[in-house]
């Protein structure tokens, strides 16, 4: 199952935020540290690069994520150039302060009244820009919604006499190439829930997670291994919580939504999607399918 989801604004958006580069002085990217690759846009690294900006990477929702395996994503993310990398949670006021620390390290000739530190922040939709931002300012002045895509426009933002902050639109890419990436962003809430299947959605979150963590879902839903898969896996959800429809069928819609709503509401527990190892293979294997 291919999902793609660019929004016409989208195209607006990619074309301020290039211009919008030029003035900043440090690139600020959101990552959901449940999928820290799969939530990488990589026209934003594209235009960073371009512009040789300094960028700090934060794996937002670490509250939700595995935290060992967001350790290894934070270590692969600071072993490359320019790059500084953090983990937190947008919830936690005092986490959030860590980001304004980290950028002044990434541009000590900026953060002056003078010459105030510049800083852009961007990201894929839905990651938590917003509730960084009103985290920041200690109130609240960036719309934060539970949809994807809240933000349509730039918004500039006075953190403090030294410190100058530009919110931008959260931003896909116009074509995702590599299937789990796609899957992984809808299941994170990142993508529009026009552009998905939420029982095929489903059904591939759960072949990652009865993978990775098997013990969980067998905790949470109550299964005897083997796991069963496919519809079958929907349909012991479906019946344990008595989503039953017309005739005595199993609603597997409805327990689709509420498995993908458990993954993203922390309820199944801490869960990483993907690991730097596991994402690598990953890329790997679409190189040789695409050569085949």
């Amino acid at each position: 199952m291919s999902i793609q989801w660019y929004p016409g604004h989208m195209t607006a958006a990619k074309r301020k935020a290039e211009e919008a580069m030029e003035f900043h002085d440090v690139i600020i990217e959101v990552l959901d540290a449940r999928i820290p690759g799969s939530s990488i846009n990589p026209m934003i690294e594209s235009i960073r690069t371009a512009r040789q900006r300094p960028h700090l990477k934060v794996l937002n929702k670490a509250d939700l994520a595995d935290p060992k395996i967001t350790e290894q994503w934070i270590k692969y993310f600071n072993s490359q150039p320019k790059t500084n990398a953090i983990s937190l949670s947008a919830k936690k006021t005092n986490d959030v302060k860590e980001v304004l620390l980290n950028c002044e390290k990434l541009a000590p000739h900026r953060g002056t009244s003078v010459k105030p530190l510049r800083m852009l922040i961007m990201g894929v939709p839905n990651v938590g820009k917003s509730t960084i931002i009103n985290a920041l300012k200690n109130k609240k002045i960036a719309k934060v919604g539970n949809v994807p895509a809240v933000t349509k426009m730039q918004q500039r933002i006075e953190i403090n006499s030294r410190m100058i902050l530009t919110d931008t639109p959260g931003m896909m890419w116009p074509k995702i190439t590599n299937e789990l990436d796609g899957i992984f962003l809808a299941a994170s809430h990142s993508i529009g829930i026009n552009a998905y299947d939420e029982i095929e959605t489903a059904l591939i979150l759960s072949d990652t997670l009865k993978e990775r963590y098997p013990e969980s879902l067998i905790t949470q839903y109550g299964f005897r291994t083997p796991i069963p898969s496919d519809e079958e896996f929907l349909g012991h959800i479906a019946k344990a919580r008595n989503f039953i429809i017309k005739g005595g069928k199993a609603n597997l819609l409805k327990a689709a939504v509420t498995f993908i709503n458990d993954y993203r509401n922390g309820v199944i527990g801490k869960i990483s999607l993907e690991s730097p190892s596991s994402r690598k293979l990953m890329l790997d294997n679409s190189k040789i399918k695409q050569e085949i």
